[in-house]
């Protein structure tokens, strides 16, 4: 049983503690991992881990809850405590995180109205019931009880989204009445509207930021008589997709400021190690266009993204012996890199040729959103026939999001991405009577910042206007590729159309490896079942993560999912990333 209090410092049993905390995502690192990522936090002398919890991936369905495997918070936990270090939890239903819609599940956005992040009683309605599964399985590791977390956070950065302090309190209330014990954080922006609009009574407003540590603590000194803390200190930052190569920090300023933040107070390292954003789990941000965010979470962290010790890693170790004894823990996973090599395609199938073994119709006589037909992630093709018109003359889709395919027969004739899908576009193309037309929405990640959290139906929301006007009679296949192993690939390859490439190969020794996609046009890649994200031939990144534990002795199965139309037939198995 542990006493942990907020006074003029943080303190535990009455003794002072300064909190130096690295941030781990448990849910972009396999489990097999998350010992040594761990282990070497404690080596770098962090005291602390931090981690946002995921709506989102906890309940993907509406009721329907899972925390195994990669979702096992309470183990990771366990291991946290088992090797000597506190946590913090940010369970707040909002993460922000650069994640699929800032970790809120997006089966919100079935309900007419929805309002996110505000006093609005459906929204609350839902957090309450995620709140009573989630919260019950996190109190009894806090130091109350004899566990390692000493913090919880109640929001997530909420000065920069609105300012309801009702929504606020009814947050906090929920957090108390279903357990949570230890003392409360928020963390904004360290400017007076975000800290003005974001801070709550009984808890200790915090600061995010990567920079300019004395100016920022000065600020935040004026909000808290309480101890200084910046609860992410950005080492780095993300990618987006065509964003021209990796972000990286400014390593010299940045060892100055840990410095620093290191003497005026405390600090959570944002990131740690950044991880991955498997499956189609990436953010995007929306402010004059749509950028979604990379596959690779590596964010140029302390930790690469497969976990490598970094210049960066050994120079704030020097920083951090100077306020903390620094550990020698010997590392206790093994972890290699290895190149597997040229694998060549084995088998391949057009999606059209396989659509039926993958998914079922929905026919409506307008098209639905993604949202209304049940679906979260992934693509949604919309079928239809051209019956009453002439030729494919004009063609505009409203309330479309974010990228579709068109394809007239089985000819890929048109792509229009974000704000192309706003106009009307001429095309002038013949047609036969009754010739199919396909078009294949791809939900690129949702918006996790901002008011356009609440614009973020994916597929089609409104109508398709065909030469003026809107036309009627749609098959709807919902296509969140999580049973790539129905895919049928004794159908026909129609080239220059979406389709499936499987490849195979022999592995007698188990290593982390990254998939080079030179070539390839944009897809995802699913190996021995498991989705492991995104890839796009605009860069910056140009190599996908394959954690070892994902292979496995023997045979293993990688499936490209290609929507382009580029394949060139082959891919590389290599021994470094290449993030860009």
């Amino acid at each position: 049983m542990g006493h942990f209090e907020i006074k003029d410092k943080f303190y535990m049993d009455g003794e002072p503690v300064q909190i130096i905390s690295g941030a781990i995502h448990y849910f972009r690192v396999v489990p097999e991992y998350w010992q040594d990522r761990l282990e070497k936090l404690k080596n770098l002398g962090c005291n602390t881990v931090e981690t946002y919890i995921p709506w989102n991936m906890h309940e993907q369905e509406k009721g329907q809850f899972r925390f195994e495997g990669i979702l096992d918070i309470e183990r990771f936990i366990r291991l946290a405590q088992k090797l000597g270090l506190y946590v913090i939890l940010r369970p707040s239903p909002y993460i922000c995180a650069e994640w699929e819609f800032g970790g809120l599940p997006a089966w919100l956005l079935r309900e007419e109205g929805m309002k996110l992040r505000v006093s609005y009683a459906p929204f609350l309605r839902h957090v309450e019931e995620y709140y009573r599964v989630l919260l019950p399985k996190l109190a009894p590791w806090q130091c109350t009880k004899g566990g390692p977390v000493i913090l919880m956070q109640v929001e997530n950065e909420y000065g920069y989204y609105a300012n309801d302090k009702g929504y606020l309190e009814a947050i906090r209330r929920l957090m108390t009445e279903n357990g949570v014990e230890v003392p409360l954080v928020t963390s904004d922006g360290p400017f007076p509207e975000s800290l003005n609009a974001g801070r709550i009574p009984g808890a200790l407003p915090t600061g995010n930021f990567g920079s300019r540590t004395e100016e920022r603590f000065r600020t935040m000194r004026e909000y808290t008589d309480g101890p200084l803390m910046c609860t992410e200190f950005w080492v780095g930052w993300f990618d987006h997709w065509g964003n021209g190569g990796h972000m990286k920090g400014n390593l010299e300023e940045s060892v100055r400021d840990l410095d620093k933040m290191l003497e005026m107070g405390h600090v959570n390292i944002y990131m740690f190690e950044g991880g991955t954003n498997f499956g189609f789990m990436n953010g995007s941000n929306y402010y004059d266009e749509l950028t979604p965010d990379v596959t690779s979470y590596d964010y140029d962290a302390v930790l690469t993204e497969d976990g490598q010790i970094t210049e960066k890693y050994r120079r704030y170790r020097e920083v951090i012996g100077k306020y903390a004894p620094l550990p020698e823990m010997k590392l206790s996973t093994e972890i290699r890199r290895k190149a597997y090599g040229r694998l060549e395609s084995c088998e391949k199938v057009s999606l059209i040729s396989t659509l039926d073994s993958i998914s079922k119709s929905v026919f409506s006589v307008w098209p639905q959103s993604m949202e209304r037909l049940g679906q979260n992630y992934g693509y949604t093709l919309y079928r239809t026939r051209l019956d009453t018109e002439e030729s494919l003359g004009k063609i505009r889709l409203w309330k479309a999001n974010d990228r579709a395919d068109i394809l007239l027969g089985d000819k890929l004739v048109l792509t229009l991405y974000d704000r192309e899908l706003l106009e009307e576009r001429e095309l002038n193309l013949p047609t036969r009577k009754g010739e199919r037309l396909d078009i294949l929405m791809e939900n690129m990640g949702r918006v996790n910042f901002g008011p356009y959290m609440e614009l973020q139906r994916k597929g089609i929301d409104h109508c398709v206007q065909i030469n003026g006007h809107m036309h009627n009679g749609w098959e709807q296949y919902p296509l969140p590729l999580d049973n790539v192993e129905k895919v049928d690939f004794g159908g026909d390859y129609l080239p220059g159309t979406p389709a499936f490439h499987r490849f195979r190969f022999q592995a007698e020794e188990i290593g982390d490896t990254f998939l080079d996609f030179e070539g390839w046009g944009k897809g995802c890649a699913f190996v021995n079942g498991f989705n492991i994200g995104r890839f796009w031939e605009i860069g910056p990144q140009r190599r996908l993560y394959i954690p070892g534990p994902l292979l496995r002795k023997g045979e293993n199965e990688i499936i490209l999912f290609e929507t382009e139309g580029k394949a060139p037939g082959f891919i590389t198995l290599k021994d470094e990333p290449d993030v860009g």
